[in-house]
């Protein structure tokens, strides 16, 4: 048994054990962690009751009643959480604050004969770590661009040709707009998706150039953290354009399959910012399953909330990429090529974009 800071805790190969109770572990964990918890939640809420009335000694004892007779069980688990890994994977495993859960598993892995590290300061320590990694100056590029203009597309494509990319809707599982969420997962917690993004960061932290989307601070329910944003806020930034009726095919393409009732759910939710007359428009054509149509009123107002956004950043216009008529590939193609004619800094770009106002 060893102790390892968080990052070469992260680095190390192996499954990650989190041993916290259930409630801890779903308001945030490690990505990809396993939660074989110690304690149930009543248990760890007695056991913490018994360490305020009665001190240490008495809730330690607690603990040792209540887990005694599951600790074959427990030791199964850890087995099978190796089972089937590379010869030199480890048992990353950790609690709250590296204490005495953590150290009890780690025991019996090593009582079983299994490799096992700990994490120096547990979950806490991950924390503090996540959260410092957004104020870390990064190489950030911007696309920004209307609703409809395939971004993500793009993000994606730049990922398969090799570029490092932050996808900031796919962590938050939301497309960020009232109909964001529509056929994806349910969002993780605010401090889960900090997790899942500082450690994207940090997996980016070699790359030249990390893509990401330009998005509203709030992606659905998941905020973007202050540090990021402000740096998102001063990157080099290309503004993606496409023809409306493309616009409208991709827009289609997505949110078609949805169906009518969560379509027309998700456009009764911004009724009061669409008008009675858009939204008694938008209603009919999603009854009539008009697609297209209904895509077309919705955008009246996202497009008037982007012209608003722009507005309200200011610094200056956004030099443009009319990509209308490409394929993912061909348009990635021409991102990469911009960004190879402009400054390291982006002030190539920027430059630009002040000259063509």
């Amino acid at each position: 048994m060893g102790w390892s800071g968080v990052e070469s805790f992260l680095e190390a190969s192996g499954p990650v054990v989190d041993v916290r109770s259930p409630c801890e572990f779903a308001k945030g964990h490690l990505p990809g962690a396993l939660n074989l918890p110690l304690f149930t939640d009543p248990e760890r809420q007695r056991i913490g009751t018994t360490y305020r009335q009665q001190g240490r000694e008495a809730a330690v004892s607690l603990g040792l009643r209540l887990v005694g007779g599951r600790l074959e069980e427990l030791g199964q688990a850890l087995r099978q959480a190796l089972a089937g890994r590379e010869a030199d994977a480890t048992l990353r495993v950790h609690c709250w604050r590296g204490g005495l859960r953590s150290s009890s598993v780690a025991w019996l892995a090593e009582l079983l004969g299994l490799p096992v590290v700990l994490l120096q300061g547990g979950y806490k320590h991950y924390r503090r770590w996540a959260l410092e990694q957004f104020e870390q100056p990064r190489p950030l590029w911007v696309l920004a661009g209307r609703t409809g203009t395939g971004k993500t597309d793009l993000l994606l494509e730049l990922a398969a040709m090799g570029e490092a990319v932050i996808d900031l809707e796919a962590l938050a599982h939301h497309r960020g707009s009232s109909f964001g969420g529509l056929g994806l997962p349910a969002q993780p917690s605010n401090e889960h998706y900090e997790n899942r993004l500082a450690l994207a960061l940090w997996n980016g932290r070699a790359a030249s150039t990390l893509w990401l989307e330009a998005e509203s601070v709030q992606v659905g329910r998941c905020r973007i953290p202050a540090g990021l944003w402000r740096q998102m806020q001063r990157a080099p930034a290309l503004e993606i354009a496409r023809p409306l009726s493309e616009r409208l095919e991709r827009l289609v393409a997505v949110y078609g399959p949805q169906g009518v009732e969560p379509l027309r759910e998700a456009t009764l939710r911004i009724a009061g910012r669409l008008g009675p007359e858009r939204t008694r428009l938008a209603l009919e054509a999603i009854d009539q399953r008009d697609w297209a149509g209904a895509c077309r009123r919705m955008l009246d107002y996202y497009d008037r909330c982007y012209d608003h956004d722009v507005q309200r950043r200011g610094g200056g216009p956004v030099p443009q990429l009319q990509v209308g008529g490409l394929g993912d590939a061909e348009a990635a193609g021409m991102v990469l090529a911009r960004r190879r004619q402009a400054a390291p800094s982006g002030a190539g770009l920027r430059e630009e974009g002040k000259a063509s106002a």
